[in-house]
């Protein structure tokens, strides 16, 4: 003998409206997801980490823009003091503004003085002024390094890449580029992410 009672559908099939009302399925419908409970669903969802930023989506565009000009800043400076660290160490020559030429008694006002010889005397010396700038610049992109990483949440060894831009020759404008594309992207992929005061 034969049992006859009926077995459940392991694939439900949409039962059609009395109604006449027309409803389209969403875009990801399945079998597989229709057979998966709500409460499951709600529980991954739950589960999965939710993307949060540290400030409002303007606080963290104004901070981008600010990282962006002293990346460039930063950067320019480092590349003029590479300049300088060849021209003071392999040529022996410094830049001088205002001096005086030792030899003629007449006003440079712009000349290269020979270390070795000391061909020029008083004035203004460049080379010491880029080492100067950039260093004290440096700082000012790590605090703005500091600041897009905050409001942005990233993990730690992002700071440390982004703070080598003002160390390593061209880095800081490679990183800014990447640093703003990856802000913007994830911006417009989070746009509830951000805190509303």
């Amino acid at each position: 003998m034969t049992d006859h009672t009926p077995q459940p559908d392991l694939h439900p099939r949409p039962v059609r409206r009395t109604d006449g009302v027309r409803v389209t399925a969403p875009e990801d419908a399945s079998p597989e997801r229709a057979t998966v409970p709500d409460s499951v669903r709600a529980k991954a969802a739950a589960l999965k980490p939710r993307r949060r930023f540290g400030g409002t989506e303007a606080q963290i565009r104004t901070a981008l823009n600010v990282y962006k000009v002293c990346a460039w800043v930063s950067g320019t400076f480092l590349l003029l003091l590479v300049v300088e660290m060849i021209t003071r160490y392999v040529f022996h020559y410094d830049l001088i503004a205002g001096g005086t030429d030792k030899a003629t008694g007449a006003t440079v006002a712009l000349g290269w003085q020979n270390l070795d010889l000391e061909n020029l005397a008083g004035g203004v010396n460049i080379s010491t002024w880029v080492l100067i700038i950039h260093g004290w610049f440096y700082v000012v992109y790590v605090l703005s390094c500091l600041r897009v990483w905050s409001l942005m949440r990233w993990p730690f060894a992002q700071l440390i890449v982004m703070a080598l831009g003002g160390v390593v020759p061209f880095l800081s404008f490679i990183v800014e580029r990447k640093i703003h594309r990856s802000t913007e992207a994830e911006l417009a992929a989070n746009p509830k992410a951000a805190k509303r005061y």
